[in-house]
């Protein structure tokens, strides 16, 4: 099983039911991203990330394709190219935030988004 920072990642066999039920019921609800209010953006991000990288599909770049998606996202919402530095700061929180994600609590990783959000808008 491939693991990483204290994860366990689904098995490969999985992968593609966890992916389609990603685009299905993840995908399919928050993108396109045409939210108005920024916590509900910001929650969107947070549900997106969080179930995709959990399903971890690809050995390496799970982390750079989520927060890909979430800067597609922030455009398809109006919004700057996010800024990710926050996350590189507050690692453990990150961290913190998908493994609560993993029972469906998306609240610390939507406040990691909305942060990232605030600064990348008011980033000169």
């Amino acid at each position: 099983m491939l693991s990483k920072g204290g994860f366990t990642f689904a098995a490969p066999a999985y992968i593609p039911t966890l992916m389609t039920d990603f685009e299905k019921a993840v995908l399919a609800r928050y993108t396109p991203c045409n939210f108005t209010n920024a916590s509900e953006i910001a929650l969107a991000m947070a549900v997106v990330h969080v179930e995709l990288v959990l399903i971890h599909p690809f050995r390496e770049g799970n982390g750079r394709l989520a927060r890909l998606l979430a800067i597609l996202m922030a455009l398809q919402a109006g919004l700057p190219v996010l800024e990710f530095g926050l996350l590189d700061v507050e690692r453990e929180r990150y961290f913190a935030a998908v493994r609560v994600g993993m029972d469906r609590d998306y609240e610390p990783m939507r406040k990691l988004f909305a942060e990232i959000i605030e600064m990348s808008v008011s980033k000169p």
